[in-house]
């Protein structure tokens, strides 16, 4: 294990606490947040004087592989245009060499901070889907996340949904789709650097909600159905604290959290559609409903209609009963 000198780890402490925007159109307001490899301040943009998040690299060994990680992050981050995407307004770099991007202030809530709200399951279901919405984007662009958990989802002031930290993504060889935004020369720039970092054996991701064979560090294979498990984590997280999510909301997070990728559903969007159904009170794909089931699942969709044939045959009763006497 290397150490870091007592001087070194001063330096760092100074310049992950104290960024220096002199040279930039930014003015440090605050820390917002740190991970293994950046720092996200407040920053007041001077130019168009609204708040922005900066992310910094804050490492005290500055070297180009780490430079060509933080811009490979914004590259991908800029190239997904989505409501559910945070998007990058600008990169730059830092007077004493750190790349930074700046990227749209989001007020609000964690979706694990979100969840602890007492949020009922079908708003947090509807919030899920909008989860899927975006990372099902990110798929169609040849992007798939690899790091999708409650910490990295924002619930905005105005409940709109925000996939966030796309700084371990992986760029897909062949797309499910032939719509993807990235020049070749972007590409090829991008997944030189993913290459470097990634490579086969290396276990990226969070624990509990990373795909077993992302555990296992089959770099190499993963595919969309990656994000589709760390979804069913996610999933099961926002269901883990309801008294009563039903079966067919738990045979759909444990469809996504299969342990072998070709049980889980395909894509993103199979599973965001059993979610809408779940909604809708439609059978879901992941779950085979028994009789009893069904009749009670067609009940509650249809309770109006229900008591209102109970309330005319009650009726119809009364009045043959009066009649009678």
């Amino acid at each position: 294990m290397k150490w870091l000198s007592d001087d070194k780890l001063d330096h760092l402490r100074t310049i992950a606490g104290n960024p220096d925007f002199s040279a930039t159109k930014y003015t440090f307001v605050k820390e917002l947040g740190h991970g293994g490899m950046g720092t996200v301040y407040l920053a007041q943009d001077r130019e168009l004087d609204r708040l922005v998040a900066l992310k910094v690299l804050n490492t005290p060994e500055i070297t180009e592989d780490l430079r060509n990680r933080m811009v490979r992050e914004a590259q991908i981050i800029a190239r997904l245009e989505h409501p559910g995407i945070v998007p990058v307004h600008d990169v730059g770099v830092l007077p004493d060499g750190r790349v930074f991007y700046a990227m749209k202030y989001v007020r609000g809530s964690r979706l694990d901070e979100y969840a602890a709200q007492n949020s009922s399951l079908r708003d947090r279901l509807r919030k899920f889907q909008a989860v899927c919405d975006a990372v099902a984007f990110a798929h169609a662009h040849g992007v798939i996340h690899r790091d999708l958990k409650p910490q990295n989802i924002m619930i905005g002031s105005f409940g709109e949904v925000l996939v966030l930290d796309w700084g371990v993504a992986k760029i897909l060889e062949n797309p499910s789709t032939d719509c993807t935004d990235f020049t070749d020369q972007s590409a090829k720039s991008v997944k030189s650097v993913d290459a470097f970092y990634t490579g086969a054996g290396t276990v990226i991701g969070t624990r509990d909600y990373m795909s077993p064979e992302q555990a296992r560090g089959e770099i190499s294979q993963l595919d969309e159905r990656a994000d589709v498990y760390s979804l069913g984590a996610v999933l099961h997280f926002l269901l883990k604290d309801q008294s009563r999510p039903g079966k067919a909301a738990a045979a759909i997070c444990s469809k996504a959290r299969a342990s072998a990728k070709e049980d889980r559903y395909s894509t993103v969007s199979d599973l965001s559609a059993d979610i809408g159904r779940l909604l809708d009170a439609e059978p879901v794909s992941a779950y085979q409903e028994n009789v009893v089931e069904k009749v009670s699942r067609w009940v509650s969709k249809n309770r109006f209609l229900v008591l209102l044939v109970l309330a005319y045959l009650l009726m119809r009763i009364f009045f043959i009963f009066t009649s009678r006497r």
